[in-house]
């Protein structure tokens, strides 16, 4: 089953008079979707008894959640204490993922700073290798995201390899920031079959299949993604069609998160519309 869903609370959301994501599932379920992810992009500040509450609506209405963990992790990051810090965030990030009730932890992984690129790459890999004996016993999945600048570790190649460490790691697929970091390459379905050609090769159907996905169109220049667009945007790609194509296609049940800037449930409702006319 493919679900769809929003990156947080649009202004939709608020204009239709909610207050609270603990309002979210309900109104989701409404409108006709069924997934969301929760931001810890800026900090965890989530209270463990508001999660529970949250994550008892989204059971109640059949949402599935996601976590995004704190956008400041860095795996590529110089010394062993700022890792400590990392390892930290993700272990605080899965507590609460649990209380919400979610089973899937999303993590931009990596900015490689003056290192060269093939030296951020293998400190990033090795410090994922200490993390997946760490979370062994996690029951879930951390799911390593594709980003969209230069300095950024994380093209789709990076993050199939780094997924190959353990069985809890799976892709995030941005086609948004594969579009950016590849200057808009993501045009026909043969583009996007390449990348899940790629994952299938590397990864095998299994982790392919349930791959988390994030889709929202994206302003990008010469160094990679600028801004985040509204599907109206018809300057920047990618396009959600080809890439639905290939998603049933290739008989694939990932769980899409649209991340359009501020009317994101909204372009949920039209990827989902998409997808279901093909």
């Amino acid at each position: 089953m493919v679900r769809f869903g929003p990156a947080g609370n649009c202004k939709t959301f608020y204009e239709a008079g909610y207050k609270s994501t603990i309002q979210a599932a309900e109104w989701l379920h409404l409108i006709g979707l069924d997934a969301y992810e929760y931001s810890f992009g800026r900090g965890i500040l989530l209270s463990d008894d508001t999660a529970k509450i949250i994550g008892k609506e989204m059971k109640k209405y059949g949402i599935s959640i996601s976590v995004h963990a704190p956008y400041y992790i860095n795996f590529a990051a110089p010394t062993e204490e700022q890792n400590a810090k990392n390892i930290m965030y993700i272990i605080n990030s899965l507590e609460k993922l649990k209380l919400l009730q979610g089973d899937r932890l999303i993590v931009h992984l990596a900015s490689r700073g003056k290192m060269e690129r093939k030296d951020a790459v293998a400190l990033t890999r090795s410090r994922l290798v200490e993390l997946a004996k760490i979370i062994e016993d996690f029951d879930g999945y951390l799911c390593l995201e594709t980003l969209g600048k230069e300095n950024q570790i994380g093209s789709y190649e990076e993050i199939i390899d780094f997924c190959t460490i353990s069985p809890k790691f799976i892709p995030t697929f941005d086609f948004g920031h594969i579009n950016s970091l590849m200057q808009g390459a993501l045009k026909t379905e043969e583009n996007f079959k390449t990348v899940f050609d790629y994952s299938i090769e590397k990864l095998g159907r299994g982790k392919t299949e349930i791959c988390h996905i994030h889709f929202s169109k994206i302003e990008f220049g010469s160094k990679g993604e600028i801004k985040h667009l509204t599907l109206e945007d018809d300057k920047y790609g990618p396009e959600f069609e080809p890439l639905a194509r290939v998603i049933k296609d290739y008989n694939l049940k990932p769980i899409i998160i649209c991340e359009s800037k501020e009317i994101m449930a909204s372009d949920a409702l039209k990827l989902k519309e998409i997808y279901n006319s093909i």
